[in-house]
């Protein structure tokens, strides 16, 4: 009986080693290694040269897109070889079957193929990243919507939610302009997410995100039902190479921040925010230790969302990479939150599902961003 779960589990082991060689084979067409080593030999011979650094912000392009292809390259080898150490162990286990040896090798044999589903599981997610902005870091915005205090109070969960989701991927946070609640929680909240593919894995999160639950603000502990809206822009490296900005079209305005932020909040008038006139875009700064740095940053952030604007009417699809805002309120939500009278968190695109809310709202959001980018790509 033991020499017979023996074999079923080293010929398993064995039809799942060449599946996972198909899907190298797949990857290494779809990712385009081929092309990824011809750009990174000539990224190694640019760099080598001693006159790079005349010009700096070209020698960090090349050096920043050198470590990553680095990065990738040595990823994708390093699978290759756990996959040949798999083919190994498989005969080894096969050799140990028929020759009555011990086959304790069958446990490792076992982990190492599932440590290869999940390395190149990984490997597919990453095609999905194929956008010209999915490698940037991400400007993310939320606005309270219907639903009063509940709403604020949602916002101020969201914000929560995403940051815990960053720092479980490594990710960095950045606050820079956070409105409170009249009574409680946020009106508005803008934070940057700073890691390799955080626009390319947000960009799945944009639109209304419904929360019902029994509402703590409710005497009668009554069910309510509260939106907020998740908005989303690309964080360009250099902005004012895709945007000219007038000064003369500029307004702005400094006042007294408020909230977390440090010993310099509510001294003095540094929070700025900025009126583009010719667009009415509004983007507001309030984190930095001084006025003069919550103007370059709240600058950065509009050169960033003007060129999104631009992007988008170039190619005459608003949706491409603004998206659609809609109401944010009924009818209009992407994803429900329910946490009464039954738990669920359920997206309306997908239809992918967990009864985990509460680790859902810690940050748990890989599955359903995984999703839509997989619907996204179906749909391309």
């Amino acid at each position: 009986m033991a020499d017979h779960k023996a074999e079923n589990a080293v010929r398993e082991a064995s039809t799942a080693l060449a599946e996972l060689e198909v899907r190298w084979n797949a990857a290494k067409e779809y990712l385009k290694i081929d092309q990824s080593r011809e750009r990174h030999a000539a990224l190694s011979a640019e760099a080598e040269d001693p006159n790079l650094w005349n010009d700096q912000d070209h020698a960090r392009e090349v050096t920043t897109e050198l470590g990553r292809l680095n990065n990738d390259l040595g990823a994708f080898d390093a699978l290759r070889a756990a996959l040949d150490d798999g083919e190994v162990l498989a005969d080894f286990s096969r050799d140990a079957l028929s020759s009555g040896d011990d086959l304790s090798i069958l446990d490792e044999l076992t982990a190492t193929v599932s440590k290869l589903e999940q390395a190149i599981s990984a490997l597919e997610t990453q095609s999905l990243f194929s956008g010209p902005y999915d490698q940037n870091d991400a400007i993310v915005e939320l606005h309270a919507g219907a639903g009063g205090t509940d709403a604020q109070d949602w916002t101020e969960m969201l914000m929560r939610m995403y940051s815990r989701w960053a720092e479980r991927r490594g990710f960095g946070v950045e606050y820079d302009e956070v409105s409170e609640g009249q009574e409680a929680g946020l009106l508005s909240a803008t934070f940057i997410i700073k890691g390799r593919f955080a626009y390319g894995w947000l960009s799945a999160e944009r639109g209304v995100h419904r929360l019902v639950r029994i509402s703590p603000f409710d005497s009668q502990a009554r069910r309510q039902t509260s939106f907020a809206s998740f908005e989303i822009t690309p964080l360009l490296n250099d902005g004012a190479d895709e945007v000219e900005i007038d000064e003369k079209d500029l307004r702005v305005d400094t006042y007294r921040a408020s909230g977390a932020g440090g010993q310099h909040i509510n001294k003095t008038d540094s929070a700025v925010r900025i009126t583009h006139m010719p667009t009415g875009i509004v983007v507001s700064c309030q984190n930095e230790r001084s006025q003069h740095q919550n103007r370059d940053r709240a600058m950065q952030i509009l050169e960033a969302k003007l060129a999104e604007k631009a992007r988008s009417e170039r190619q005459a699809e608003m949706d491409a990479l603004s998206g659609n805002r809609g109401e944010n309120a009924w009818g209009s939500q992407i994803r429900s939150y329910v946490q009464a009278p039954y738990q669920l968190v359920k997206d309306h695109r997908t239809d992918f599902e967990t009864g985990n809310v509460e680790s859902v709202l810690d940050g748990d959001l890989d599955g359903f961003m995984e999703a839509e980018l997989r619907r996204q790509r179906s749909r391309s």
